[in-house]
């Protein structure tokens, strides 16, 4: 018989996934954010081009996870009076 601890769902990833599926996304966003500009590198391209496409990459990941947040908010009715919920 397996070791419970080699069970998949004992997995850190699998409770990590389970508990909060935005920080998951905003994980593997910023890995990409460092994973693109590496590649980048490798293939030859100019270090000038490969700082603003990191810097437009974190911009888009950080907005997208400011919106997902609100939006799981929202979802969860926890916006205030600006948010058209009654107090």
């Amino acid at each position: 018989m397996p070791h419970p601890a080699c069970a998949p769902a004992a997995s850190t990833a699998a409770r990590g996934a389970a508990a909060d599926p935005v920080s998951t996304a905003a994980r593997w966003a910023a890995f990409g954010c460092v994973l693109v500009p590496v590649v980048l590198v490798v293939y030859g391209a100019s270090a000038g081009g490969v700082f603003w496409v990191a810097a437009v990459l974190a911009a888009v990941t950080g907005l997208c996870r400011l919106l997902l947040r609100r939006s799981e908010r929202g979802a969860a009715g926890v916006d205030g009076p600006a948010g058209g919920h009654p107090a």
